[in-house]
């Protein structure tokens, strides 16, 4: 693991319109806080050019608050946002950080705006992205990438790169059975096997798996990677079946080569070991990776899962993505919702999970140079999102917890690295 340096470095500002003892903003974090989601975005926007303010995250202080310089723009900024702020002087700020070098907490400095980029298919599809929605209400840019762009060497332009619900076995989402008569469903085949066939691939998984492999070489060479749902397990599925034929050819039940888990090279994979294919295109797991509800309803019986606490100085890196103004989070399905813990690499650290040591949920390893987040299920506000549904509204769900744990992901890359104190 690495953690990052802490480098003190706050840009000159003009103070207009605010108490003459006031140097900082302080963005609170805990329920003080009017709109938890956007204060993630104004953060993001300090630190963007021609501005380039230095952003300090106080990590376990007040849920993780932000310290802002408390220049005009910033204030005026919060303000238009809608963001609850706390002008602070010098002798508060030295208050703070003492409670801050006495407890389990650490200030962390933000250094610039990451470039990020959402893997997303050019066609509407029948579903959302919950990336994609806590991005555009947090007012934090973004870039869509997909295979073509990916497999021409453009990931290297980016920090930070999102999957979601995407497929990268071939097997289109194993969605033949439920919707192999719906217009979208036919047409996602065919634009994904033209596609294929255009970029010279044999078939739809050798062209995913490319896609697959060149991601994961941007995370060797120091990538953040963020990964929900679906793609959780199909990319280290794809990873590991590199080479390896697991898509029948037929959508008619045909099993494939009875051998072929036994061929998998788990070497290969960011997070998972020695799982088990699901092989049959009727069944709608690609494999004993995800731990799906015992009953599937669309709505909540109550379940939530449980975050980990961290040491904040021992573990910045850890404890910045947990960052959270709640311990317990309600939980949500997807075609991925939960990991099964025999499945998950030793070198994975687990930040999340189901009651009582439960499925994991919320996982972070490093690979190479870079790191990996594996975020289990589709909409932390709908529990049970169904294709052709309307996307959240996040207006309604400003304070959402499940939605902030997207959030510190995007911001996590702004913070310096350095090796680890242990």
């Amino acid at each position: 693991m690495r953690q990052r340096l802490i480098a003190p470095q706050l840009a000159a500002v003009v103070l207009v319109s605010l108490p003459a003892a006031a140097q900082h903003l302080l963005v609170p974090m805990d329920d003080a806080q009017t709109d938890h989601l956007k204060a993630y975005g104004l953060a993001y926007w300090c630190l963007q050019e021609p501005r380039g303010y230095a952003v300090q995250w106080l990590l376990n202080y007040r849920s993780g608050a932000f310290l802002l310089p408390a220049t005009q723009d910033t204030g005026a900024q919060a303000a238009a946002m809608g963001i609850a702020v706390t002008p602070v002087g010098d002798g508060e700020l030295q208050a703070i950080y003492a409670t801050i070098d006495q407890e389990n907490m650490e200030k962390v400095v933000l250094e610039r705006a990451p470039r990020v980029a959402v893997y997303i298919p050019p066609d509407k599809e029948p579903w959302d992205d919950a990336v994609t929605l806590a991005l555009a209400y947090a007012e934090i840019p973004y870039d869509k990438l997909w295979d073509t762009e990916i497999l021409a060497g453009r990931l290297r332009e980016y920090d930070w790169l999102h999957l979601h619900h995407e497929d990268f076995t071939g097997q289109f989402g194993k969605l033949w059975w439920p919707f192999r008569h719906a217009p979208w469903y036919i047409r996602q085949v065919h634009t994904a096997q033209s596609a294929a066939q255009e970029a010279g691939y044999p078939s739809v998984q050798a062209h995913k798996c490319a896609v697959a492999k060149t991601i994961r070489e941007y995370v060797r060479s120091g990538g953040f990677l963020f990964v929900m749902c679906l793609a959780v397990d199909t990319l280290d599925i794809a990873l590991a079946a590199d080479g390896i034929d697991i898509v029948p050819p037929q959508i008619d039940g045909t099993p494939i080569d009875a051998d072929a888990r036994a061929r998998l090279d788990f070497s290969k994979t960011f997070g998972f070991k020695g799982f088990r294919l699901v092989v049959d295109p009727m069944e709608r797991e690609f494999s004993d990776i995800d731990v799906p509800p015992r009953v599937v309803d669309t709505s909540s019986k109550g379940e939530v899962f449980e975050l980990f606490e961290f040491s904040a100085k021992q573990d910045p890196i850890l404890t910045m993505l947990t960052q959270d103004h709640t311990g317990v989070v309600h939980d949500f399905l997807g075609q991925t919702t939960a990991f099964n813990r025999a499945t998950l690499k030793d070198s994975v650290i687990v930040m999340a999970s189901m009651p009582n040591a439960g499925p994991a949920k919320y996982m972070h390893g490093d690979y190479g140079e870079g790191t990996f987040t594996l975020y289990g299920g589709h909409d932390p506000e709908d529990y049970a999102h169904v294709v052709g549904e309307e996307p959240t509204d996040l207006s309604f769900h400003k304070h959402s917890p499940g939605y902030r744990l997207i959030l510190n992901n995007i911001l996590f890359p702004a913070a310096k690295r350095t090796p680890r104190k242990t």
